[in-house]
């Protein structure tokens, strides 16, 4: 068998549920050694896997590389950004400190909208030079796939402009970009007083244009009071499934919507924030098999109160995920590690869950079936961990332990 590349003596963790995970590749057992293990791959797929001591006699790779002792997990998965942005609200941030709220704010021309007179008087360029930090950011904490928003243009001509510059900064940063149309974010200066206009807008104009580009993987929508209507957004779903576009949500954020069950009902990949959600929520989501997305930077920013159902998720086995949500208002935060912290400590995950949460689950979050894994067939897109154990990722805050990232087999330079 010739292999493209061979990394040896490594642990690894599958992102498998334990019950379907072959023993070597199942989080560690209390009080039990890790086996040393193998991962090949050609063609940027993964072709073999398992412990070392099963390596097939004459089995030749071009690149070999051998790190005993460190742990290997599948490339993490940020599967909730608004990355792409000009200038920043740190007055604004300044403000909630004394007592502004987050609806305040925004409700004053503040918030969103002032990230959008930004980013509209941004070109392609310097939307790229600002944000590339954020995403290099991102991979050095072992990031290999990324969704990036738009939202912060409200126009054809800025909502494109966002969307162009997250398909170049994955072209430049060997990173998987997948984009999501997010002009339901806010209500334009322009459209004013005729939020219905601007759907209809969305709907004839924006959407089918910036999909005709090859801009568009998803279609989000901000459902809320100082966002759109569940009626409106459930008109845009429609017209997104008709053009063959998967939908998600920013659903219960700051009050309960009903936007989970919408958007469950749409087979949306995910529902989003959810400090609010009900149990016909969950319900919804369970029999659609929609993604719960935690967000705990958000929380944390807005300094909420009001925790996600998690238990109750659990529960009924709705599969939740771990993103960053970067973005200049509620998460200027460009660590997915950091979210996996705040996912344990603030809402009261477990390590594991935080770790499936950024691979796994974050995967199909995306409805990507191809990563966030390491099992046989899927993407080489690789994190090699100077850790002792997995819980270490979600554990250690501010702390640099990413040895080595693949993207499609290929090491970092």
């Amino acid at each position: 068998m010739h292999l493209d590349g061979l990394l040896r003596g490594v642990h690894l963790f599958a992102a498998l549920p334990p019950d379907h995970a072959p023993v070597w590749a199942a989080w560690p057992r209390a009080g039990g050694a890790p086996v040393r293990c193998a991962i090949g791959w050609r063609a940027g797929r993964i072709t073999w896997l398992g412990p070392e001591r099963d390596l097939p006699a004459g089995l030749s790779a071009e690149r070999e590389w051998t790190h005993a002792g460190h742990w290997l997990t599948p490339g993490l998965i940020d599967c909730h950004t608004h990355l792409v942005y000009a200038g920043n609200r740190a007055a604004e941030w300044s403000q909630r400190l004394e007592g502004a709220s987050y609806e305040e704010i925004a409700r004053s021309g503040g918030g969103i909208l002032s990230t959008v007179r930004a980013t509209r008087a941004a070109s392609v360029d310097e939307l790229v030079a600002q944000s590339a930090p954020r995403l290099a950011a991102l991979c050095a904490d072992g990031v290999t796939t990324v969704e990036i928003k738009s939202g912060y243009g409200l126009s054809l001509p800025a909502e494109a402009a966002q969307l162009r510059a997250a398909r170049r900064l994955g072209e430049q940063q060997r990173v998987t970009v997948r984009t999501t149309f997010l002009g339901a974010h806010a209500l334009p200066p322009e459209y004013a007083g005729r939020s219905d206009a601007y759907i209809d807008h969305l709907i004839a104009d924006l959407m089918p244009a910036l999909q005709a580009e090859g801009l568009v993987d998803a279609v989000d929508a901000f459902c809320e009071t100082i966002g759109f209507s569940a009626a409106q957004v459930a008109r845009l779903f429609s017209a997104a499934r008709a053009a063959g576009l998967p939908v998600k949500l920013h659903a219960e954020q700051l009050s309960n919507q009903q936007g989970a069950a919408l958007v469950a009902r749409h087979g949306g990949l995910s529902a989003d924030h959810l400090e609010w959600l009900d149990e016909a929520g969950i319900a919804a989501m369970q029999g659609a098999g929609t993604v719960a997305v935690m967000l705990p930077a958000a929380f944390y920013v807005l300094r909420e109160t009001r925790l996600p159902p998690i238990t109750a998720l659990r529960a009924a086995g709705v599969p939740m995920a771990v993103a960053t949500d970067c973005n200049p208002g509620t998460a200027p935060m460009a660590s997915l590690r950091l979210a996996m912290n705040m996912a344990c400590t603030l809402f009261r995950l477990t390590p594991h869950e935080a770790l499936l949460g950024v691979t796994r689950h974050a995967a199909a979050a995306l409805g990507l079936v191809d990563r966030g894994q390491l099992a046989l067939g899927l993407c080489a897109d690789l994190a090699l961990w100077s850790i002792n154990h997995p819980a270490e990722l979600a554990y250690q805050m501010g702390q640099p332990q990413l040895h080595a990232r693949f993207f499609e087999g290929q090491p970092d330079a």
